[in-house]
């Protein structure tokens, strides 16, 4: 490990703890911030980044993502770190990379890309493969509950026996003493969606016995997201245990007006006492599976079984039906990242504008897409409010999570087309507090500082003598997002250098070799 040193010189620090910001030079050394100077004082002979009239602020953490596998397939990052992103927290919505045991599966897009380096299966060998790969930032890694529950249970649509359930335990606790974080659930996934609240609340008081935390994509986030609150509030009730809803939206035009409740719910708990917070991505279109929009039947089992009744066609037919005769608005639906050479033509377009030009019903386009795909193919869902977005941004306890893993406009991860909240987020969350009036040391602190103490991320979040130097030089001015839906692997503008732990791995649009991010294991 290099121990070369640098000094920050001449911008503007928000420390990330709120405070005003101001002048000065930050010395680096090692991994952390030896020293903070003031404009002027002689500083030692290191390499110089020049940062006059810019922003010097905490690295940016992510506190939803998804980049578990894509940091073994693109260490350097390139989504994330080009928008200031310097940890990320991951296995979130109950998809975790491990453990992997029994009839388990990571998501298609992970395994395919993976291929013969998928070779873990505990949380300690994927450390040791994550650390060969030296990636670029940093990574908190949660238990997903819907891997723990395949690992044990399979996919099958019932409840765990008591003794499958000891099992579940065992390989949860297993993982937090590998260093995992906690425990996160997917409750609209297969097949976390089988599994009861005492279920849940059984693993979750486990991972609060060993301090870990809980995450939740929760059982509704549209016609009954206010009963799937109540089971988060009642949830921590029980354990202690710290809470995070994940991705806060009342989805679907019908439930807009459930917004004040909603965050009435959660702020009610909160002043109770509660440990309960919440993250959100700055965009009204959900990034998900395309077979979301199955009948539960016919996800049972994931995308093999899914595979097996596309291929009967009385069964097929009984799929098409269900979907046609759903209340699904086709206009608010786009087709994302396909695998099929077939299906590239429909990336970027409006599912209602395609079975117009193509004289087909919904439900026979998405089946045709999903076979050709073998159920892989992702699909952005326009059914939020921009007026909630400002509301639920409006609150104290909201933190930036791009629900998205890490992308690069090369390679294989260059291929598919994602959301644009992969590389997006951060300027946008920044653009998007600022517009509502927040300064720019509470918008930061947001960022980094309220980030790292709701998740006890020690040392990292603040500009402060011997914290790691998890640093990002930015214009503010010139801070934005290029990425779009029809156009996703576009860099974020403004960002001029950014340090993990003490390594400069990202100056001026370059991606450097200069790889020190790790894999920060709870304590």
């Amino acid at each position: 490990m290099s121990e070369k040193g640098y000094l920050v010189r001449g911008g503007l620090i928000v420390d990330g703890k709120g405070n005003k910001a101001y002048a000065g030079d930050i010395v680096i050394e090692g991994e952390r911030i030896k020293e903070i100077l003031p404009p002027g004082a002689k500083a030692p002979d290191l390499e110089e980044i020049a940062a006059f009239g810019k922003i010097v602020s905490p690295g940016f953490i992510d506190c939803h993502s998804h980049s578990d596998a894509y940091l073994i397939i693109e260490p350097q990052a390139p989504s994330k770190i080009s928008q200031g992103v310097t940890t990320e927290i991951n296995g979130q919505c109950g998809g975790s990379i491990a453990p992997r045991y029994g009839e388990a599966r990571l998501s298609s897009d992970w395994a395919t890309l993976l291929g013969e380096r998928l070779t873990w299966h505990s949380l300690e060998e994927y450390r040791e493969v994550l650390e060969e790969a030296r990636p670029a930032i940093n990574t908190i890694e949660f238990v997903g509950h819907n891997t723990l529950r395949s690992s044990v249970v399979g996919y099958k649509g019932r409840e765990a026996t008591e003794e499958e359930l000891k099992k579940m335990k065992y390989l949860l606790e297993a993982s937090l003493d590998q260093g995992a974080w906690g425990l996160t659930t997917g409750l609209i996934y297969q097949p976390g969606k089988y599994s009861t609240p005492a279920e849940v609340e059984m693993l979750a008081s486990a991972a609060a016995k060993k301090g870990g935390f809980y995450a939740t994509h929760m059982r509704s986030e549209g016609d009954t997201i206010l009963e799937a609150i109540d089971e988060v509030i009642a949830l921590a009730k029980a354990t202690g245990i710290r809470a995070e809803i994940s991705h806060l939206k009342t989805s679907g035009k019908r439930n807009w007006s459930k917004i004040d409740a909603v965050i009435e719910k959660i702020s009610g708990a909160i002043d109770s006492g509660y440990l309960i917070g919440s993250d959100r991505y700055p965009y009204t279109a959900a990034g998900t599976d395309l077979d979301i929009v199955f009948p539960d039947w016919a996800g049972e089992g994931a995308a093999k079984a899914e595979m097996e009744r596309l291929r009967d066609s009385a069964i097929r037919q009984r799929i098409v039906d269900e979907i046609n005769s759903s209340t699904r608005d086709w206009s608010l639906v786009m087709i994302g990242g396909v695998w099929c050479e077939e299906n590239k033509k429909y990336s970027g377009r409006i599912v209602a504008d395609i079975i117009r030009t193509e004289g087909c019903s919904a439900g026979e386009l998405v089946c045709r897409i999903l076979e050709r795909d073998e159920c892989r193919t992702g699909g952005f869902f326009f059914g939020m409010s921009e007026e909630n977005l400002a509301k639920i941004y409006s609150q104290s306890w909201i933190l930036p999570g791009s629900d998205a893993s890490l992308r690069a406009p090369w390679g294989p991860l260059g291929a598919d087309h994602p959301h644009p909240r992969a590389y997006g987020t951060m300027p946008e969350f920044f653009r998007r507090l600022r517009a509502l009036g927040f300064s720019r040391e509470e918008t930061i602190k947001r960022m980094t500082g309220d980030a790292a103490k709701r998740f006890e991320i020690s040392s990292r979040g603040v500009i402060e003598k011997g914290a790691f130097a998890d640093i990002v030089v930015f214009d503010e001015n010139e801070f934005k997002s290029n990425s779009t839906y029809l156009n996703p692997h576009r860099f974020s503008s403004g960002v001029e250098a950014v340090f993990v732990n003490g390594a400069l791995s990202y100056r001026k649009g370059e991606f450097t070799e200069e790889r020190r991010g790790k894999f920060l294991a709870k304590a």
